[in-house]
């Protein structure tokens, strides 16, 4: 949804969507708080359809994913999944699912969780897939499908790359809750606040951003997640890389020029 459809009912779309153009912020909100923002078939397609199109838009910096409701995200819609006990079904959603985590970490812009409650399963992985996570203080998380006989496979690909090995394990064989604090020391998340406070601290990290060059957050973004799976020698190689043609942009020119002019930097985003 656009800011062109606010005449209808904002009930009607599982993925509600606000375009801040002046600060270059888009905020998706997931819409199904009855359902507790289960991550279903139309969920994930519509989710997928609002970061595949702001992936192809420049002049936008920042996407916040956030939820109505209780809970942030209760994780994939069981009750679909017991009414699609076939495996081709199962097989396509957790793909489906996958691929979306994936666009999230390959799209050019940096995408925050503003998580406002419950979190458990998928919802540990979608947090854990954006690059960076704001939580209020009563957020709780849990990676629980343990609980039902379903170890959270493809949520552990994201948590334990978030989270150190002994305490991704014991999130995904115990399926108990941790709290936001907790998360946060972890490294599942970035920042704590009360809920009143909530907004102005995202504000706070997505202003942090925005200053900040185009070119090098895109560039910086894009070299972060490819070197994570290098080894140290291949990391530094294709680092040194990266940086020499960064060097090369016309932002880099003027902030170092800013910097010794003592002076704030007009950035180009090239």
């Amino acid at each position: 949804m656009t800011n062109s459809d606010v005449a209808l009912n904002m009930d009607d779309f599982l993925v509600i969507r606000k375009d801040d153009r002046k600060s270059g912020v888009v905020t998706l909100t997931l819409n199904r708080p009855k359902q507790f923002n289960a991550l279903s078939v139309e969920l994930l397609s519509a989710l997928q359809a609002e970061l595949d199109s702001i992936a192809q838009d420049d002049n936008i910096r920042v996407v916040v994913i956030a939820a109505n409701g209780k809970a942030f995200c209760a994780g994939h819609n069981l009750k679909e999944m017991r009414a699609h006990s076939d495996e081709a079904f199962q097989r396509a959603l957790f793909q489906q699912c996958s691929h979306m985590m994936l666009t999230i970490n390959r799209m050019p812009q940096v995408v925050i969780a503003k998580v406002q409650g419950i979190v458990t399963a998928a919802g540990c992985q979608l947090v854990a897939a954006c690059d960076l996570a704001v939580a209020a203080d009563k957020a709780k998380f849990a990676t629980s499908g343990i609980n039902v006989g379903l170890f959270c496979s493809t949520p552990a690909v994201a948590v334990s790359r978030n989270l150190p090995r002994k305490q991704a394990f014991e999130m995904l064989i115990t399926g108990e809750f941790i709290d936001a604090h907790t998360a946060l020391q972890y490294g599942l998340i970035n920042r704590v606040a009360p809920a009143g406070q909530l907004e102005q601290v995202l504000q706070s990290l997505i202003t942090a951003i925005t200053v900040k060059s185009p070119v090098a957050i895109r560039i910086g973004k894009d070299m972060f997640y490819k070197q994570l799976n290098m080894s140290i020698e291949d990391a530094y190689h294709y680092a040194s890389e990266v940086m020499t043609c960064n060097m090369m942009a016309d932002d880099v020119s003027e902030g170092i020029d800013a910097f010794i002019e003592k002076r704030q930097a007009v950035w180009k985003g090239c």
